[in-house]
């Protein structure tokens, strides 16, 4: 235990061991200086022959005496000696200081502030030491200053404060030593975390206070209220919750919205807090005529009027007029026109409640790059901040370029802010760019157990790292371990090879399956590497190559297509391929749709036994309805295997549909051996139909509900024999509870087969990690 203090200093600035003997010296020197004085001085003035200090032990007569600013025979004036008496108290040095008249000499007495012998804190679980020494200027072997006692405190106050934790306290008080000296003592009462209770909103009429919740980024406390962090208190939020509030109506077309206000009221007990968000909607605006006109010599609106994207019809968004006035920008660089840049300006029609928009291609000021400043970044070295930056020193300034750059720095995840701005340079001409960043942790390290059906007991430990060594590069290694499976790999991603929008992947996995789930087992050993890169705004293509090694063993069935395949032992393969993704998730002109779309072939044949051709493609489309609180989602999936050169496709090159289709078991579907043992197929076809919707219950519990349809198939074999390799259609449907958790999204599905065969195995429910496409 530490020692309790006797005597000190409150929180609220009185100071019981020092001001208030302070104030009467004040006090009573004011009234022997100013007395005499006063009424001497109406008619003449003084001066003193002789100064003289007393009482100081640590600091020297001559620097009082300057701090005094007397000088032996100076005239002086009674207001003249207060503010003598007040610059040598203000010096902080002196726990009281007295000026003294006696006769022709001024006798100026002074009692130094203790030295500081030690610094402590008592009461402190949450915040260690080490945190609250590095926070406070007040240090051993210093002088104790009562104001600097009572700045530390409110600061170490500030730090429980951003955790939520208004109620703490801090009290600093001292413990009397010998010779002068004093322990200082930091007495916290850390208090409770307080969190939000309740979050409401006043005037919102086109979205429900659960829509707009989903929009902040101050959370509402729940049953889990001890795990979850985001429903802390944090007063700087509430201004980053209007901004994204204001976001979110405007990219919907409500170009008046204000949110006027958002306070937080803490209850009584001071232990939570109750948010209120105000906000003036105001009415949803469309695009009405768009038009291109030009006022720079020389350059044809048509030509630039032809890269826009924007239609009459759509919902207005900020969003769609800055990629259009981006694309011309960009045909401007491209044409070699320095200094164009592109205003909107809009028309409002009130009786149609729509917009017209005019692009006006313009001279801009010549204004270039001098420099680019990056602070904060301890970790993250310069170059992966700088190569999100179009521009570089020398190249003319162009704002929109500086916003869209401080927009894929955040999108990094590297940093909890970035802010990016523009100050004057050297010269008239020049500007330069700040960035200043915040760091946040980015790698994390798993260990954790799971189980399942059909897996049983597993264990897991992953590790992985967003920003490897500070290089923006992304590492993972990756080992689970069940009953009847074994999983390991180990990936590796730089974003920005030769410092381009060109992404170098590494990848190397191992696979084993034993015969607990079939009545074989299957090795498979893979390498993956691959460059992906941009072809247009919202499109990606990605060239790899793989190689791999696959081994049947094990087989206890008499099925003559296992045995036959297991006889050829360990076979390998290698090829190139490519992937295509078109993604408008992020880019996109709607903001409650999204697509995305990727189609990929595999040419396996370069070396190695296998033969064959792997084409498979993925389709996600997904709209918001009802003001956005339904969720509609499509899904399109499907895969096919082609062997060539007179090769017969494995069980370790074909799709089982594992997961595919909800109500079906592994390996549940597709065709089947006479010993019922599954035998995958050369090709699949699944399609979901989903909605998820709210379910009634509070928003910060994280649970909402959902229906979906599945249907499709896994089909086909290069020697069937007597096996069924038929496209039979399998279709189930079911509903589903989706819970937002700490430590991840889960979706328990309850599903009922409705269509399908007498050889099928169904699986009415399941418990997976819910994908965000």
């Amino acid at each position: 235990m530490r020692e309790t203090a006797s005597a000190g200093i409150t929180r609220k600035g009185k100071f019981r061991g020092f001001v208030r003997p302070t104030l009467v010296a004040i006090l009573l020197s004011s009234a022997m200086v100013s007395e005499p004085f006063l009424t001497l001085a109406q008619a003449q003035t003084y001066s003193f022959t002789n100064v003289a200090v007393e009482g100081n032990a640590r600091v020297d007569a001559a620097t009082i005496l300057k701090y005094a600013g007397i000088a032996r025979g100076q005239s002086l004036a009674a207001g003249q000696l207060n503010d003598a008496y007040q610059r040598i108290f203000a010096s902080g040095l002196f726990e009281t200081v007295d000026l003294v008249p006696q006769g022709s000499t001024l006798l100026i007495k002074v009692k130094e502030l203790p030295m500081l012998n030690v610094v402590d804190f008592q009461g402190n679980k949450l915040v260690k030491d080490e945190k609250l020494t590095e926070l406070v200027k007040s240090k051993s072997r210093l002088v104790y200053n009562p104001a600097q006692a009572e700045a530390d405190a409110a600061q170490i106050a500030e730090a429980y404060r951003v955790q939520g934790r208004l109620a703490a306290t801090v009290d600093p008080k001292i413990i009397r030593r010998s010779d002068n000296r004093v322990d200082l003592v930091f007495e916290i009462t850390e208090g409770k975390v307080v969190e939000n209770e309740g979050i409401s909103f006043v005037g919102n009429r086109a979205f429900s206070d659960r829509r707009l919740k989903q929009v902040l980024q101050t959370k509402q406390a729940g049953f889990l209220r001890q795990l979850i962090k985001a429903d802390t208190f944090v007063p700087e939020r509430l201004e980053v919750d209007k901004q994204m509030l204001r976001d979110f109506y405007l990219s919907r077309g409500y170009i008046d919205v204000q949110v006027v206000d958002a306070t937080g009221q803490l209850s009584r007990e001071r232990d939570a807090t109750f948010v209120t968000y105000t906000v003036k909607e105001g009415q949803s605006w469309k695009i009405g005529n768009v038009s291109t006109v030009s006022e720079v010599e020389g350059v044809d609106a048509a030509e630039f009027a032809a890269v826009q994207k924007m239609r009459s019809g759509v919902t207005y968004s900020p969003s769609i007029i800055e990629n259009n006035i981006a694309r011309m920008e960009n045909l401007a660089l491209r044409k070699g026109l320095n200094f164009v840049s592109v205003e909107p300006r809009l028309v409002r029609n009130e009786r149609n409640q729509t917009l017209d928009v005019e692009y006006v291609i313009k001279r801009g000021d010549k204004v270039f790059v001098e420099r680019i400043d990056i602070e904060g970044n301890t970790t993250t070295l310069d170059q992966v901040v700088r190569r999100q930056f179009r521009t570089v020193e020398g190249d003319p300034f162009n704002p929109r370029e500086i916003r869209q750059a401080a927009e894929r720095i955040r999108a990094l995840g590297f940093f909890t802010d970035a802010k990016v701005d523009a100050k004057p340079g050297s010269n008239p001409d020049e500007v330069v760019v700040n960035v200043d960043v915040e760091e946040k942790p980015t790698g994390s390290l798993s260990l954790g157990a799971s189980f399942g059906t059909q897996s049983g007991l597993g264990l897991n430990v992953g590790f992985s790292e967003t920003n490897f060594l500070g290089r923006g590069q992304a590492f993972s290694v990756n080992i689970a371990t069940a009953s009847d499976t074994k999983d390991s790999g180990i990936s590796f991603v730089e974003p920005a090879l030769l410092g381009r929008d060109l992404k170098l992947k590494f990848g190397l996995t191992y696979n084993e399956t034993n015969n607990a789930s079939a009545l074989y087992d299957t090795r498979s050993i893979a390498f993956t590497t691959g460059l992906e890169f941009p072809i247009a705004e919202q499109s990606r293509l990605e060239l790899r190559f793989k190689a791999f090694q696959d081994t049947i063993s094990n087989v206890t069935s008499t099925a003559p297509l296992l045995i036959a395949e297991d006889a050829r032992g360990s076979e390998t393969g290698s090829g190139l391929g490519y992937i295509y993704t078109f993604d408008n998730r992020v880019t996109g002109l709607n903001p409650k749709s999204s697509l995305l779309f990727r189609f990929g072939q595999d040419f396996v044949g370069l070396g190695g036994d296998a033969k064959f051709v792997e084409t498979t493609a993925l389709a996600v489309a997904e709209t918001k309805v009802f003001n956005e609180d339904v969720t509609l989602r499509a899904i399109f999936e499907g895969g096919a295997v082609n062997s060539f050169g007179g090769y017969d496709t494995r069980v370790t090159d074909r799709y089982f549909g594992n997961g595919k289709i909800r109500g079906f078991d592994t390996n549940g579907i597709g065709p089947r051996d006479a010993s019922g043992d599954a035998l995958g197929g050369n090709f699949y076809a699944t399609v979901k139909l989903e909605a998820e919707f709210p379910l009634g219950l509070p928003e910060e519990y994280g649970i909402t509900g959902g229906v979906f349809a599945d249907m499709g198939s896994v089909w086909g074999l290069d020697n069937p024999g007597a096996v069924d390799d038929s496209a039979h259609l399998r279709a189930a449907v079911g509903v589903s509870v989706l819970w937002t958790t700490p430590i991840g999204p889960l979706r328990f599905n309850f599903s009922n087969a409705v269509k399908k065969e007498s050889y099928d195995e169904e699986q009415s429910f399941d418990l997976t990690i819910a994908t965000k496409f």
